[in-house]
């Protein structure tokens, strides 16, 4: 079978994207914990490679709750795939199986992927899958996604020419099965999609196949006598029921359980990390421990070195170089100052990301970040928020742009959209160069507890506003569910994609947002009224500037300097520390931490950091803000109230620190 299209579906957190990555060859990000994929992915098949796979986000059931969940269930009734891979965790069957009936009843072809044999067998549990091929009707191949083992073999599988149809049918009982079959008669025939399965989605109220049948209401009022019969809260329920019972049959015939009373590495850790007082704490704690490793015992060594190479021989020779072949001053400047300077001066801290980002994926595909969400879950839900809504904001701590887009996960669109607006109050990697800049200037023996005091400032900060933002966007109480997956020992070739894929994008902006925004301000700062290579306080960026420092004086940063940093963070706040070296122009052997401690005081540069973490978002961010909510308004919204925010939590630092007499 030659240029398939194939659809990928699965519940959250089964291993659906290690599955994509390995039959693709590609690499998709991945984690232990859900709301991994929020939209389709597209990759083609590494040994058919005319063959397309497209990974869909992770659903429990076809009947979508969450803006992310209509994404599959449109993809079946839309797309133009020839079948259906549909990943199984094998140590989660009963809730699994929910899922792979409904795609069965579609009535394409389908091969299933019985993924984690590893976990089944370490919880005891044993699986015939030719059985389990037989009384489902279609292909099932045992596999461990995370090592690839199996996968290949699945792959062949879809390729086969002979690839069936899927033909299961149950039986929802008398009064059930008289409204499909008098539903489906009414229902267009288009697509090819199956009437009976079409019928059986209207039934349990699937608003996606409403929207796509259009309103009948012949058909709704079949709906509605069938709900009057039988006995139960819902026809989703009956039918859920139904399906349950089906299942059990064949998990009865097709799993043996040794050892039931066998305790698991799971459920040894999870009362001690998923305690009400006691989870927070750990959490804190493993944060801590991260920044220690990536600020004072790591990172930050690697990070010296590299701004003694920028700053002495790079510059050195990049002088030396630009002479020999005749280059003019301009260029020089532009050159050593401008991009070296500049970007150079950013690139110093890509150790001290990297570091950072792989603590993260660890703690991501071990599995323990699903059980800070559960943790959270308590507190949230005192702000009008749940458990679910923590998730984006821990993605932020990498990246506000996939943080904000992960929102869609969240089925209640007002808690959506809260979260959406306090997500760039993260504090994301960007920002981290700043952190690292100005504790090694001041905190250099508390550089880990410092930039963990921001990361707890922008939560705070985000639960409070949450408070105040649920007065006037009102929303309905939501139920949180979260997959709690078994811990594992994270793999190193995984660690190592997952940390690139988070950090290979500030490596990215220093060749493009970074060197622009740099060269930009070596240019304003060197251009005034008297002509160009004027002193940095003559020029064009110091007199604009001029204006909007005082504002900032009540914050204990009221220098034109500082204003133009933080104008240009608006692009990026990583141009924060470019444009600092640019505009403080730091000597050749120098550095821009000794340029700055005698520009601030450890509490005005703690301000000040402060006043980067809450105001406005990155352009990239406001930009994706704007598309999620599809809505300026709400754009304009976080600009402002970020801006407010920062101000007064920025002033209440500094002259709070000043009665204090912490002024030095």
């Amino acid at each position: 079978m030659n240029n398939m299209e194939i659809g990928l579906f699965g519940n959250p957190n089964t291993g659906k994207t290690s599955l994509f990555n390995m039959l693709t060859g590609s690499y998709e990000y991945v984690g232990n914990w859900s709301g991994v994929t929020v939209e389709k992915k597209v990759g083609a098949m590494r040994k058919h490679k005319e063959d397309l796979l497209i990974d869909l986000p992770g659903i429990y059931t076809l009947n979508p709750l969450s803006k992310d969940e209509a994404v599959a269930t449109e993809y079946l009734l839309n797309g133009s795939f020839q079948a259906i891979l549909n990943i199984v965790d094998a140590s989660q069957m009963l809730r699994n199986l929910q899922l792979t009936i409904q795609l069965l009843e579609f009535g394409a072809p389908v091969v299933i992927g019985l993924n984690m044999m590893d976990v089944a067998r370490s919880q005891g549990i044993h699986i015939n899958h030719e059985t389990l091929s037989k009384r489902l009707g279609v292909p099932v191949q045992e596999i461990v996604a995370r090592t690839g083992k199996g996968c290949q073999e699945l792959g062949d599988f879809l390729a086969h020419p002979k690839l069936k149809p899927s033909a299961i049918t149950i039986d929802y009982g008398p009064e059930v099965e008289a409204a499909i079959q008098e539903m489906s008669k009414l229902l267009p025939k288009e697509n090819n999609i199956n009437p009976r399965w079409l019928a059986i989605q209207l039934l349990e109220g699937n608003f996606v196949v409403k929207n796509k049948v259009g309103n009948h209401e012949q058909i709704e009022k079949i709906i509605n006598r069938t709900e009057s019969i039988i006995q139960e809260k819902s026809l989703r329920q009956y039918i859920f029921k139904q399906r349950q019972a089906l299942i059990q049959s064949i998990l009865d015939e097709c799993i043996t359980i040794k050892d039931k009373h066998h305790k698991t590495l799971t459920e040894f850790i999870d009362p001690i990390v998923t305690n009400r007082y006691l989870g927070l704490l750990i959490f804190l704690g493993f944060m801590f421990l991260i920044f220690k490793l990536t600020f004072d015992w790591l990172g930050t060594p690697i990070s010296d070195l590299l701004d003694k190479f920028f700053s002495g021989p790079l510059t050195d020779w990049t002088e030396k170089g630009l002479t020999l072949v005749g280059a003019s001053t301009f260029i020089k400047d532009v050159v050593v100052q401008g991009i070296i300077g500049g970007v150079g001066g950013v690139l110093v801290f890509v150790p001290q990301i990297f570091i950072l980002f792989f603590f993260i994926s660890l703690l991501e595909d071990s599995g323990y970040m699903s059980r800070i969400a559960m943790v959270m879950d308590r507190i949230m839900e005192l702000v009008g928020l749940n458990g679910k809504a923590f998730i984006p904001l821990i993605i932020g701590f990498g990246c506000n742009v996939p943080a904000i887009m992960s929102a869609r996960t969240i089925e209640q669109p007002k808690e959506r959209l809260l979260t959406i607006l306090l997500t760039p109050l993260m504090s994301c990697s960007a920002r981290l160069t700043v952190y690292s800049l100005f504790v090694a200037a001041f905190f250099k023996s508390h550089q880990a507890l410092i930039v963990l005091s921001f990361y707890v400032l922008g939560v705070v900060v985000a639960i409070i506003l949450a408070k105040i933002f649920s007065f006037f966007i009102k929303s309905e109480g939501s139920l949180f569910v979260v997959e709690l997956p078994p811990y594992r020992v994270p793999q190193f070739r995984t660690l190592m994609r997952s940390t690139w894929d988070k950090g290979k994008g500030f490596v990215r902006k220093a060749g493009t947002f970074i060197l622009g925004g740099t060269i930009m301000i070596w240019l304003l700062s060197n251009l005034g009224p008297g002509g160009f290579n004027v002193s940095a306080d003559h020029s064009f960026l110091s007199i604009v500037c001029r204006w909007i420092a005082p504002i900032f004086i009540p914050l204990g940063f009221g220098t034109w300097q500082a204003a133009a940093s933080l104008i240009t963070g608006f692009l990026a706040k990583e141009i924060v520390v470019s444009s600092m070296n640019v505009i403080y122009f730091v000597p050749n052997g120098g550095s821009l931490q000794q340029v700055i401690s005698h520009v601030f005081t450890p509490l005005s540069a703690y301000s000040f950091m402060a006043f980067i973490l809450l105001y406005v978002p990155c352009l990239a961010t406001v930009a994706t803000i704007q598309k999620e909510t599809s809505w300026r308004k709400w754009m304009y919204f976080s600009i402002g109230y970020g801006l407010v925010v920062a101000y007064i939590v920025s002033f209440v630092i500094y002259q709070g620190g000043q009665l204090l007499g912490i002024g030095g």
